[in-house]
């Protein structure tokens, strides 16, 4: 079987892995895998934006480091912490070069602003949807790199390492293609789909997590799930709209289902800004105490003109569920967001498997701790990939293209039985949502570890269907396994 070389394959097109791309030698070869269309993923999605040090008269490095450090309960490793905060500046002002362009002030400066978390005012946004405005930007920059093949719609379904090379098998409509590199950066997101209700979009089902692990890569902190506190309350669909943090920063109140105000009961000082993890418990315990699952967020106290200007985008999804934000109370209810747990990577992202990168929501770098402050993913994403891309720079040599003779093994099997993934996400939506329920998860991880074997060794096409149940049952079995 022959496999088409390449320097560098990139699994992902979301910040990490644009950003990667843009950040590695003109002279390398690089595949650029992206799951569905460029524009989905997790990246495009974040409305709220990327905070760093950008006013140093107001701000200090010491302060971000500290309120990150208080959000994630002082898990966070430190050091990387440092390395995030301290360069994160450079990054964000390295997009403005590839044409991101975010909300200024009068006077021309960058319009910073506040979210839960944070003591100062340094978040950087375009309106509420700064991660679009962002992937956009560099989708365009990284078109226009001779060295970069990007192959869209090409699912991973297959990845082996032997004497110092990867080896990827990639799905294309109904077609495989074949392709080996000396080194592989996985920015594939997170693990949203292992849950019934989500925020991410549909390419977040662990994919990255799972290949790496059965790399022999070490995944870290798994179970660090954050539930945002004010997703849509849509119980309809399994992507839930997110209502940014960025609303309740502007001063958004929270509502119970009798539309009064309780988080004062519960923090009197910080009430709706404080941490994700922590307004979200409160709404578990007002549930409660109230015995309902109804809550709101209401902005509708504000100006109109300025909550159609600050939040656009939201402001049209609500209107479409038959909400108008600037004149009633929307209904909200915790989601299953962000993953802070992942492949374990050091300082420069590399994996515990040489030559194996990892960048974004699918690595561990630590920075987040328990639970990720508001806007630091973006942040993360831009710092740790650039370093990636700088390490890779020095260690990678131009391989001069060509193919290169593997024996892979055949994608070919029988057909994936249906059901196997919505099992999985009733179990984890049951067993380890905001309070983690112990009993259920010891009830629950035999099954867990009954379907990811019987998705191991049943014998199955190498479809994305079945790399997805099989990342979705690897994921939901190493979360419950840190749990139990």
């Amino acid at each position: 079987m022959k496999f088409e070389n390449y320097d560098v394959i990139i699994v992902g097109s979301g910040v990490s892995g644009l950003y990667a791309a843009l950040n590695l030698n003109l002279n390398l070869k690089i595949l650029m895998l992206s799951k569905k269309e460029l524009t989905l993923c997790n990246s495009a999605l974040a409305q709220g934006g990327v905070a760093a040090v950008m006013d140093k008269e107001d701000d200090n490095y010491e302060l971000h480091i500290k309120d990150t450090l208080i959000a994630g309960g002082y898990k966070n490793d430190k050091e990387n912490l440092r390395i995030l905060v301290e360069q994160g500046p450079t990054d964000v002002k390295n997009l403005l070069k590839y044409g991101v362009e975010f909300d200024r002030k009068e006077d021309g400066s960058i319009d910073l602003t506040l979210e839960g978390g944070h003591s100062r005012h340094r978040i950087a946004h375009h309106k509420d949807s700064t991660g679009y405005e962002i992937v956009t930007s560099l989708i365009d920059s990284v078109k226009k790199l001779s060295n970069v093949t990007i192959v869209e719609n090409g699912h991973l379904v297959g990845i082996e390492k032997n004497d110092g090379s990867f080896y990827a098998a990639v799905y294309k409509s109904g077609e495989y293609s074949y392709y080996t590199s000396k080194a592989v950066i996985f920015a594939t997101g997170g693990i949203g789909r292992v849950y019934d209700f989500t925020t991410n979009s549909a390419i977040a089902t662990g994919d990255g997590i799972q290949f790496a692990y059965n790399l022999g890569a070490e995944i870290k902190n798994l179970s660090y799930i954050q539930f945002h506190p004010t997703a849509y309350a849509d119980k309809k669909n399994r992507e839930c709209f997110l209502v940014s943090e960025a609303v309740r920063g502007e001063g958004a109140y929270l509502l119970n289902c009798n539309k009064e105000r309780f988080m004062h009961k519960y923090e009197p000082e910080r009430k709706e800004l404080a941490p994700r993890d922590v307004v979200s418990k409160c709404i578990m315990e007002e549930q409660r105490v109230t015995g309902s699952d109804e809550f709101f967020l209401d902005i509708s106290y504000k100006d109109a003109d300025f909550i159609k200007n600050r939040f656009p985008m939201i402001y049209s999804r609500v209107l479409e569920k038959g909400y108008d934000m600037t004149k009633e109370p929307i209904p909200i209810y915790p989601c299953q967001h962000y993953l802070m747990g992942g492949i374990s990577v050091n300082g420069n992202g590399a994996t515990t498997v040489k030559g194996l990168y990892a960048a974004g929501e699918c690595a561990h770098t630590g920075v987040h701790g328990l639970n990720r402050l508001a806007s630091n993913s973006l942040l993360e994403a831009l710092v740790f990939s650039r370093l990636i891309a700088e390490q890779i720079n020095e260690t990678t040599a131009p391989s001069g293209g060509g193919t290169t003779e593997y024996d892979f093994r055949s994608p070919e099997g029988k057909p994936l039985p249906t059901g196997l993934r919505t099992e999985i996400r009733h179990i984890m939506q049951k067993a380890y949502f905001v309070v983690p329920d112990v009993e259920e998860a010891k009830k629950s991880i035999g099954r867990v570890k009954e379907i990811k074997e019987q998705l191991e060794t049943g014998g199955y096409e190498m479809t994305p269907e079945y790399i997805e149940a099989l990342s979705i049952a690897t994921c939901a079995y190493i979360i419950l396994s840190e749990v139990v």
